[in-house]
């Protein structure tokens, strides 16, 4: 069995065939999705997804490069959503410094407001870090978001910086980009950290694992992720399955 931590099925690259996606996912032995919501539009359909589904959960946040987009409505928006019995996490958050369309001010911002409201819902962080790493921990340990934890998705840092995280009460999180032949941080993160701080995920539609890299992901692909992991661990991709579907288990707090 495997979980899809990070997914974006509410994607609009799904409208034509999203049940025959699910359908492929679960044939596959992914029995669990965590949909992220990051804007309005996003956020809604995730929600949709998790009440029709019941193997779909949801993950309600706001995104860094919209940050200027977010108002104080919208974070009481979030607040609330939090409520919801099948809301398992506050994000995608954090800082991407790639894109220009957010001041990095504006981001941090942000952040920091996020990571205040999981801690205030009692809720994990998903975080996402583009460019910005020294950034992201920085505010994580000002904003002692150890309290909460959460989980660094599709983590593509150095290995040092992920035994950082995970002392701060973070896991960290694999996807497609540790297939990729040139990807040496992942791979040696996939190599040295313990699999009882590790999850899968997929960011479908984007970064689809080798070999279909520049096409359309979905949530089935995610086994060729912990296969990656499975060999360089040499390991059975089995115990990769096993314990990173239990780490998703505890982490979300999943009632299966």
């Amino acid at each position: 069995m495997y979980i899809d931590t990070h997914v974006h099925l509410n994607a609009d690259q799904y409208d034509e065939d999203l049940q025959e996606v699910i359908e492929r996912a679960l044939e596959a032995k992914v029995n669990h999705m965590v949909v992220i919501g990051f804007d309005r539009k996003t956020i809604k359909r995730a929600i949709a997804l998790a009440e029709q589904y019941e193997f779909i959960y949801a993950v309600v946040g706001w995104h860094p490069v919209d940050a200027i987009d977010c108002t104080e409505e919208d974070l009481l928006w979030i607040e609330e959503l939090a409520a919801h019995p099948k809301v398992v996490a506050i994000g995608e958050t954090g800082l991407d410094y790639h894109w220009d369309k957010s001041p990095h001010d504006v981001q941090q911002e942000l952040f920091r407001k996020q990571i205040r409201l999981a801690q205030k819902v009692n809720l994990p962080i998903v975080i996402h870090n583009r460019d910005a790493t020294e950034d992201v921990i920085r505010i994580l340990q000002e904003e002692q978001a150890e309290t909460t934890g959460g989980v660094m998705h599709c983590y593509g840092g150095s290995v040092e910086t992920a035994k950082i995280s995970i002392e701060m009460n973070f896991m960290i999180s694999l996807g497609g980009p540790v297939t990729f032949k040139n990807a040496k941080k992942p791979k040696e993160v996939a190599a040295e950290i313990p699999l009882e701080y590790l999850m899968i995920e997929t960011d479908a539609p984007y970064l689809a694992p080798h070999p279909h890299r520049g096409k359309r992901n979905e949530p089935a692909l995610v086994t060729l992720v912990a296969e990656e992991i499975a060999r360089l661990k040499n390991i059975p991709v089995e115990e990769v399955g096993k314990a990173t579907t239990e780490n998703a288990i505890k982490f979300y707090k999943l009632p299966v």
